[in-house]
This record gives structure tokens, C-alpha cells and sequence, in this order.
């Protein structure tokens, strides 16, 4: 046995016990003559006093031990008032050591967080050990149970669901896995569990939930890790957007309200739509912590001779500037004006005693400025800051990154640490424009129901089009996304032509469900808080990569294990991903056994990779099938005995007679020169390549 109790159990009641304890060796102190070791186990620190130092050899920080010894209670000038156990120590008369550290430490464990992310990463398993760490990944754990428990008293199943699957649209890149068995083709890491969970309503199931991993081939933020992350993905049958949105409600309220201490929006949270939300705070994730409010100027400028603002949209902002220096606005401008926003500008007014102050003050006749103040609700003191862009879209997000900026820390501390906002985005747009092709696209979940169904759909303009999606917001992130689904086959096929599907591309990339679809399909819905996203706010962590046990880093790379890794010929071989051995050799790849393989599977698509072949799937098929007949026939031919049979073929010797090599001139210079698209006197000229 190596221990009795865990490190945090010890209390008053064990004093004079004999109790055994294991962990890791935190802190050693030297007070001469007596030495105090900090103790650490997953539960907590005990104090541990040793009078004879020959316990304590081959023993150094982050060495495992097992200690045994008297449960003592501390003096009172040396209780520890900061930990549970600091009360009581344990005097050894026994150390076994379990596991030496031997080297030096990468960093100290319990400040590892003031080390690099690359470093912290690259040792996890020791920044794991620090006990705030440590508690994150502890607490990741209960919550999850809290939501399972929750879902389950709801009478949600727990089920699961692939992870090889087929690539689908879901607005991120795909993982790829490629196929040993069916060479050329591959799977796909489910970007979420989308269309399983549809098939599971239309399977008669009514309701199902699970942690799901979901896999995105896209880059790091600080609340969004690359590569995997984790989500409560539910959905129910025979449910409307509101029954979804109200377990969603109950779910995230109740685990919030048992995690954290900080007051909760009251249910039923608040629903704004996309449009709303916009408008108001220039985000569809709005941070309603924040009391600044968006307000639209474009008519009230419609009248004025403001050329810079004329015949654009103008959104406005009233905060409370009072006492800032100039080089408040100054900053200000400098952010509007920086390459994150792209502003050219940041106009503002300020009213003082009744007048207005500001570069844009004279523009405005004293109707227009009884007008505005009406209109913004300005106050004495306040300050107006004006938004215009070319673009309306891009107005709303650039009077929206002004608000987050005005509300920052570090300008005029505007937002309070101590609530969990929460609101429902609602009435999303189906569709919008692609900027770079002009196509009409998805601007969200492609499954999703139109509202007003086909006759929506059949309208002029499919960017008027809104969908039954919702996402659930949280201090300004993203929590949860879901929607409606679209049962109808008809109308999916519609939104699908919309966005440029055709039927048999339809039918093709998501034959399932559009096969399924036609047997009877009930009327579902769903959602999918983020299981990270959540945890970071209830540990109220910046970084998301505080709670995950083994985080990617910005770079999506595995600091730990070395992912993603290079894999050996063999690997790519199994796969059908070898290209000719030449080209590996030349590359200096080698199979496992390290030497270059002679011999080597040629498939066709492998072929047709190197060869820069484009062939539809009918092709393929077809090609595969002479390729395979011809093998037939090869292997046939190999069978025939041939000894006994005469030559039928003979080559006959062929002797060449070749004309005398005679040098002439048959062109010209100029004339050679005539065909250049580009001449400099008497040369070709050519592109510059290389400055």
C-alpha cells in the first residue's frame, strides 16, 4: 500500500493517527536541523516534517514518494491559514522513493503559467502538475458530468456517432483520412455530427445528445482551439425553435449557476435578432456587458453638407469621455485608423455647457444639433463618436470593434467582470453574397430551415431569405449554435439550387439524407454549446488552451508527441499515397526498414495524380475495370506453358544509313527575332524572375 489517505484528508481528528501518504515533492525547506517538505498529491498539499535527513536522500523536487508517520497539529504561529490542511503535519519516520526526478525542471511547476505557451506545451505533463492547472482539467471534468447528468434527467439518449465519416460542407476545412481499403478516397473527421443526428430523429429516436468531438481544420484564437474541440450536441424530434432554445436555457443556467459564484442572466434570456444585433452593438456575438449602444445616423446626415459622410452609412456612439486627456482621442483614432479596424477616420463631438466641440460641430446648424441630441440622447460631458464606411455590412462590424475598444480596461473600464451575460441571436439571413465570386452561398448552417418555407425560397432576392437559426452568446462569445432542420425534401433541394447544388450533386454528397428524407421525416431541431468555450468561462481563463488537457498550439502542432509527423513509405504505401520511388528517393524518404522499396503497389489514382488527370467518377470506375481485365489477362498469360512453343516473331537486324552532318545557316537573326512577343534590340526579352 502507498497511502492511507490523500494528501488533502488529513485533519484535526487524525492528530496522533499514524497515516500513510504519496504524491510529489512540491517544496523541500532546510531549517537546520529540520526539514518541511510541501507534499502534493491531485486533492491537495500537505506539510510533511522530517528530522532525519537519510530519509531525504536521492529525494528533490518532483520526486514521487510514499511517506508514513504521526499526525501532529501545528503550532500556532506556524498554522497555514491559505490551505485546508494547514492546520495539522505530518512528522515521517518512513520515505520510500517511488519515482526520481532526475533532471532539471523546465520550470518551476507551480509558477509554470509565466512560462511560454511552447514551452508549458512541450511539457505538459509538468504544467499539468500545477495545482491551477491541475483544477481546470478537474473541473472540465465535473462540468461535463453535470451536463450529462442534466441531459439525461431531460430524457436525452446518450449516443454516438461516427468519426470516419464523408466530407460534407459544414464552413470549415476538412481533416482527411485516406482509405486503405478503397485506394484514391477518403474519409473525413466530422466537422460536427450533423447529418447523424438528423438520420438518428428520422430513425424514430426523440431525443439524443452526446459529447461530441468535432474536428475543423482551421486557425487558433484564444477562445477557438485548432484542429479539435469538444461540444454538447443534442437534438430533438418534433420540436420547435423555442422548445430548443428553452433546454439550451436550462442546461447552460443550471451549470452555470452550480460552477460559478457570478450573478447569471435570469432565464428566459433575451432573444435579439441578427439584424438587432448588428445595428446595436455591430456584432452577432455581442458582449451586453457593455452599456454602449450603436445608433444609425445615415438619414440624420442625409441633409448635411459633410461631404465625407455623404450618401454612406454613418452609425453613432455616446460615451461618457469626461476627463480624458487628448491623447485619449488620439489612441482612438490610431485604433480606428489601424489595420484591424481600416477606418479612415474617427469623428467625434462632445458636448460641454450646452455646446458642441469637435472638428464636426461647425458642419451642424442648431437644428441638426437639438436634433442629434434628441436622437443619440447625449448628455453634458458625453462625447459622440462617428462610424462611416463605404460599405454597410462593413460599418456595423467597425462601429462594433470602436464599442469593444471604448469599453476596454485600459480606456474607459466599462465592463465588470463579476455577471455572465447571456442572450439568444436569432432570425439569422440564409444566404449571403460571396465578395470574391459574386455566387450566392450559405451564411450558416446549409441544413437548416427557411423561414416561410418554398415560398420564401421562390422570392427575388434569396439575401432577405431568414433561417430558423439561433446562436447562444455569452460575454461577447459565441456559446452555442443550432437551427431548424430543413425535413422537406422540396425546399431542400430549392435552398440547395440557390446556392448553386444541382439536384445530383444534392443527391450525391448527401445521399443520406436526402434518401432518407423521402420516407417520412419528422419536424427536428437542435443545438450544441461548446464544451471548451464553457469551461473557460467558468474558470474564467482568457486562453482556451487552459482547459484542455493537451492543447495544439497556435500552429495546430502537438509540442508533446510531435504531431502532425512525418510517416513512413510503408504508411503511404498502405494508403495509396506513394508517388514514384525516383521522386521518394530523390526526396530522401525511405520505408521503415530504411532502405528505398524496388517494388511497390501502382494504383490508378495514383497515376492519375501524377499524370494530371481529370476524370469524372464514371471514368475512374471505367478505367479501373480495363486496368483490371488487363491484369485478368496478364495473370492468364503468365499461366500458359510456353516451353515447347516455336518463335512466331522474329526481330530482323537493321542496319541505319545516316546523311552527312552538314552545318548551315537556314536563318537569319532578324528573323528569328520576328516571332518574340518582347525584343531589346537584338535579344529576346523576357519577365525579370529573380530580384
Amino acid at each position: 500500500m502507498y497511502r492511507t489517505l490523500f494528501c488533502n484528508d488529513i485533519r484535526d481528528e487524525h492528530v496522533g493517527k499514524t497515516v500513510q501518504l504519496a504524491g510529489w515533492v512540491d517544496v523541500v525547506r532546510d531549517h537546520g536541523g529540520v526539514i518541511f517538505i510541501d507534499l502534493r498529491d491531485y486533492t491537495g498539499v500537505t506539510q510533511v516534517v522530517v528530522h532525519n535527513e537519510e530519509l531525504l536522500k536521492n529525494v528533490n523536487r518532483e520526486t514521487v514518494i510514499s511517506v508514513s508517520g504521526i499526525v501532529n497539529k501545528r503550532d500556532e504561529e506556524t498554522v497555514n491559514e491559505k490551505i485546508a490542511t494547514g492546520y495539522v503535519e505530518l512528522v515521517a519516520d518512513s520515505l520510500q522513493v517511488l519515482g526520481k526526478s532526475h533532471n532539471m525542471l523546465p520550470f518551476e511547476v507551480r509558477n509554470s503559467h509565466l512560462s511560454k505557451d511552447e514551452l508549458r506545451l512541450k511539457y505538459r505533463y509538468l504544467d499539468l502538475r500545477n495545482p491551477k492547472n491541475h483544477d481546470n482539467i478537474v473541473k472540465r471534468s465535473q462540468i461535463i458530468r453535470h451536463m450529462r447528468n442534466k441531459m439525461e434527467s431531460l430524457n436525452f439518449l446518450d449516443m454516438q456517432t461516427p468519426i470516419l465519416t464523408a466530407s460534407s460542407p459544414e464552413g470549415a476545412r476538412d481533416f482527411l483520412v485516406p482509405s486503405r481499403k478503397h485506394p484514391g478516397k477518403f474519409y473525413a473527421l466530422p466537422q460536427a455530427p450533423q447529418q447523424f443526428k438528423q438520420l438518428l430523429m428520422v430513425s424514430g429516436f426523440d431525443r439524443y445528445f452526446q459529447v461530441a468531438p468535432c474536428f475543423r481544420d482551421e486557425d487558433a484564437r484564444a477562445d477557438r482551439s485548432p484542429g479539435e474541440f469538444y461540444q454538447l450536441d443534442f437534438e430533438m424530434a418534433f420540436a420547435t425553435q423555442e422548445e430548443v432554445l428553452e433546454v439550451c436555457e436550462d442546461v447552460i443556467y443550471d451549470t452555470f449557476t452550480t460552477f460559478s459564484d457570478k450573478k447569471v442572466t435570469p432565464r428566459p434570456f433575451r432573444r435579439i435578432t441578427y439584424a438587432e444585433a448588428m445595428m446595436k452593438y455591430g456584432s452577432d456575438k455581442p458582449d451586453l456587458r457593455n452599456p454602449l449602444i450603436i445608433c444609425d445616423l445615415t438619414d440624420f446626415f442625409a441633409d448635411v453638407d459633410f461631404p465625407a459622410f455623404k450618401g454612406k452609412p454613418v452609425r453613432g456612439i455616446v460615451a461618457n469621455c469626461a476627463g480624458k486627456s487628448k491623447k485619449f482621442f488620439e489612441d482612438s483614432l490610431k485604433f480606428a485608423t489601424s489595420p484591424e479596424v481600416g477606418l479612415g477616420g474617427l469623428g467625434y463631438i462632445t458636448l460641454k455647457e450646452g455646446v458642441f466641440a469637435g472638428p464636426i460641430a461647425k458642419f451642424l446648424s442648431d437644428e441638426k444639433k437639438a436634433e442629434i441630441i434628441k436622437l443619440t440622447g447625449v448628455k453634458e460631458g458625453e462625447t459622440l463618436f462617428f462610424i462611416c464606411d463605404d460599405k454597410k455590412g462593413d460599418t456595423e462590424k467597425k462601429a462594433g470593434h470602436i464599442r469593444s475598444y471604448l469599453a476596454r480596461k485600459d480606456q474607459l473600464d466599462l465592463i465588470k467582470d463579476d455577471s455572465f451575460e447571456f442572450c439568444f441571436v436569432v432570425d439569422f439571413p440564409m444566404y449571403e453574397i460571396d465578395e470574391e465570386t459574386g455566387d450566392t452561398i450559405f451564411t450558416h448552417n446549409p441544413f437548416s430551415m427557411p423561414q416561410g418555407g418554398m415560398e420564401a425560397l421562390l422570392g427575388d432576392d434569396p439575401t432577405q431569405v431568414l433561417a430558423y437559426q439561433y446562436d447562444l452568446v455569452c460575454n461577447g462569445i459565441e456559446l452555442a449554435s443550432g437551427a431548424v432542420r430543413n425535413h422537406d425534401i422540396d425546399i431542400m433541394k430549392k435552398a440547395f439550387e440557390i446556392a448553386g447544388y444541382s439536384e445530383a450533386e444534392l443527391k450525391s454528397r448527401f445521399n443520406a439524407l436526402y434518401t432518407a428524407f423521402q420516407y417520412g421525416a419528422p419536424p427536428h431541431a437542435g443545438m450544441a454549446p461548446g464544451i471548451d468555450r464553457t469551461v473557460m468561462l467558468l474558470t474564467d481563463e482568457e486562453k482556451i488552451l487552459e482547459v484542455i488537457a493537451f492543447p495544439l498550439n497556435g500552429n495546430a502542432q502537438d509540442l508533446l508527441l510531435g504531431a502532425p509527423s512525418e510517416v513512413t513509405n510503408q504508411q503511404l504505401e498502405d494508403v495509396h499515397l506513394l508517388g514514384s520511388t525516383s521522386a521518394l528517393t530523390a526526396r530522401g524518404l525511405t520505408t521503415g526498414s530504411g532502405k528505398a522499396r524496388s517494388e511497390k503497389r501502382s494504383t490508378f489514382s495514383n497515376d492519375q495524380q501524377l499524370n494530371q488527370l481529370s476524370l469524372s467518377e464514371k471514368e475512374e470506375s471505367d478505367m479501373q475495370d480495363i486496368f483490371k481485365m488487363m491484369k485478368t489477362h496478364e495473370e492468364a498469360l503468365k499461366e500458359i506453358d510456353t516451353e515447347k512453343v516455336e518463335e512466331m516473331v522474329h526481330v530482323m537486324p537493321m542496319t541505319n544509313v545516316l546523311r552527312e552532318d552538314v552545318r548551315e545557316q537556314k536563318f537569319s537573326r532578324e528573323s528569328l527575332l520576328e516571332g518574340a512577343p518582347e525584343r531589346s534590340e537584338d535579344s529576346w526579352q523576357v519577365p525579370r524572375l529573380v530580384k
